[in-house]
């Protein structure tokens, strides 16, 4: 069985993974390695780039979260830059607490996981690799065991940076069991795991009255004290709170602001000193990353007090808003879907609508002139809006300040997705479905008031009519496939006429081989579907000449793909054309065997080209059949 084959091979790279030995050859392997002995920020940051980066628009993208986070390349570019790239470098922004504060179901959680897994996985390489002294409940870094007055002279000989002291447990062992003797301390590999508390900790607030401080500093064990004789030694304490076990990787404070305030205490320390207090020890040194993540309004509860003012200096927020772009929120769901063991057929559009109703709700109306709510969408999006480009994009999200931190929730709307999923009566669920069940939720949704519910209704409605247009305009490219010879004469019939009219030549007609002026009427017909005016019509037919002569230039043959807006603009003439016959077609109960021909011929074009399944597209095309009859 693969199965077996595969834990055998597990097995095999586990043990090659292990390694002993002691500080002496630790040393060696530092020496020739520096990277071995980075700290906890700079690990993930390389971990983090490890992974890759590519430029989209002028925005980095890393790859690390591209699987998983969608939409928020600005936030996380903020996140791994101005801090975890600071950080790395032992700039002072590693002494803070790095707080991730978005509204519900943004994805800061979602943030965290991914650091935490990559974590483990990237100590498995071997440019993630980490070694700790053998036994030490910290996982310590063995180059603590070098003396303090060794530390300059052993930096400035082999460039290697040395931070912190040794923990309580491995300062007794040096002592009694080595005598000093450091090099022969042992030494090994250590694989970063969440699940054996190695490397990550995860602490979630609960009852103040009953959670015990133990959980972030471990505890004495009293059943050793007898033995040992006295709370002080280091062998009657347990070195296992979430703050020992984090230590080398990441310290995740759920909900932080939840947690009553001897808790935060403990971080004042660790995140300015790098130590922290346990027990009747000494500060105990840790190098973590501390992550902690909570909501907007418990934040603005949070600074407002003023007994919170030293920790909130020692804060770094970055701000984790919802999505804002429909074809990452897409994505989102689909990701959600494809978690799920649902075997139904989702139609396209339908979980476009969906995002499209979201990302509404989430937008503030601009005081910009001639931009309303669909535009800004669009524009967010990516899409071609008349009068406007990328470049106002910063310029509306200046505008629009905290853009994002409210609106619908991915959660509300994959619940919504779940319920039309779960009780359709067919295999397929479309876009209509969708819409109805997003409308019917809004009832049930315990959080949202009377004038939001309006407002959703509104975002509803203009959904609605967005999928309207996509709806026609689907059936339009499928219809005009039949008549695809069509399509082609228009479209060369055009380009004769643009040439002539740039050139100021004549036409010769193919019938008759007379010559005529350039066909201002044909030409016009077909600018005007795409909202080409007639002052903007010389420079759109320049522009199409010059990638003709482009096309030449490069030996390539400019043809009915080669401009997507003249494609556009062709197939919506032909559709005005033939929208008498598309309509007669969808629309009819008694098709005769040429309109059924049709039908039949579009059907079978949604199906093979365009991801439906023979239930949606029939669906839709008597959905447009009723559109074009009103």
């Amino acid at each position: 069985m693969k199965i077996l084959q595969r834990l055998d091979s597990y097995r095999q790279e586990m043990e090659r993974l292990s390694w002993e030995g002691t500080l002496a050859q630790y040393l060696e392997m530092v020496c020739r390695n520096p990277q071995l002995a980075q700290l906890a920020h700079a690990r993930i940051y390389n971990m983090i780039l490890a992974a890759g980066t590519e430029e989209v628009n002028g925005i980095k993208r890393y790859n690390f979260f591209k699987d998983e986070i969608f939409g928020l390349e600005l936030t996380l570019k903020k996140l791994v830059e101005e801090y975890f790239h600071s950080a790395a470098c032992r700039l002072d922004v590693r002494k803070r607490i790095l707080l991730l504060m978005g509204p519900v179901s943004g994805g800061k959680s979602t943030i965290v996981n991914l650091l935490k897994r990559g974590l483990e996985k990237y100590s498995r390489t071997a440019a993630g690799a980490l070694y700790a002294i053998k036994d030490c409940p910290m996982h310590e870094e063995p180059l603590h065991l070098i003396p303090k007055e060794l530390r300059s002279e052993f930096q400035q000989e082999y460039g290697i940076y040395i931070e912190g002291n040794l923990c309580p447990i491995c300062q007794l062992m040096v002592e009694e069991k080595y005598q000093g003797r450091i090099e022969e301390v042992p030494v090994k590999r250590i694989i970063l795991s969440e699940e054996k508390r190695v490397g990550i900790g995860t602490f979630s607030p609960s009852d103040p009255k009953s959670q015990d401080i133990a959980e972030l500093t471990g505890s004495v064990d009293f059943s050793t004290i007898a033995e040992y004789g006295s709370e002080s030694d280091p062998r009657a304490y347990r070195f296992d709170g979430e703050l020992n076990i984090a230590n080398r990787g990441i310290m995740e404070f759920q909900e932080m602001l939840k947690c009553d305030e001897k808790f935060l205490y403990n971080l004042l320390s660790l995140s300015q000193e790098g130590n922290f207090k346990a027990g009747r020890f000494a500060l105990i040194s840790a190098d973590e990353v501390i992550i902690a993540h909570t909501n907007e309004a418990e934040y603005r509860s949070f600074i407002n007090n003023p007994k919170n003012e030293a920790l909130r200096s020692r804060i770094l927020v970055v701000t984790v808003p919802y999505n804002l772009k429909v074809s990452d929120e897409v994505k989102i769901y689909q990701k959600l879907i494809r978690q799920s063991d649902i075997d139904v057929h989702i139609a396209p559009y339908a979980l476009q609508v969906a995002a499209i109703f979201s990302v509404l709700s989430r937008l503030k109306e601009s005081k910009k002139q001639g931009m309303d709510i669909m535009k800004k969408l669009k524009l967010y999006n990516g899409e071609d809006v008349d009068g406007f480009n990328h470049k106002d994009i910063a310029e509306l999200m200046q505008e629009a300040e905290g853009e994002g931190m409210t609106g619908v929730d991915p959660r509300y709307v994959i619940n919504r997705i779940s319920s039309a999923l779960i009780t359709a009566d067919t295999r397929c669920i479309n876009a209509l479905d969708i819409l109805r069940a997003l409308k019917e939720g809004l009832d049930q949704h315990p959080s949202i008031t009377r004038e939001e519910r309006e407002r959703y209704i509104n975002y509803i409605a203009l959904t609605r009519q967005e999928y309207d247009e996509l709806a026609k305009k689907e059936v339009q490219r499928a219809f005009v496939y039949s008549y695809e010879e069509s399509a082609r004469a228009l479209f060369n019939n055009y380009l004769d006429n643009v040439e002539a009219y740039v050139n100021k030549a004549k036409v010769r007609d193919p019938i008759t081989g007379e010559e005529l002026e350039p066909d201002e009427k044909l030409m016009r017909s077909i600018e005007e579907q795409i909202g080409v005016t007639d002052n903007a019509k010389k420079a759109f037919r320049e522009e199409i000449l010059i990638r003709l002569s482009s096309y030449a230039r490069k030996g390539k043959i400019f043809d009915y793909n080669s401009h997507e807006r003249l494609r556009e603009a062709i197939e919506k003439k032909l559709f005005a054309d033939l929208k008498d016959v598309v309509k007669i077609t969808t629309s009819t109960r008694t098709p005769d065997p040429e309109q059924l021909k049709r039908i039949n011929a579009v059907i079978e074009r949604l199906i093979q080209e365009y991801g439906y399944c023979p239930v949606c597209a029939n669906e839709l095309l008597k959905y447009t059949g009723s559109l074009l009859n009103r």
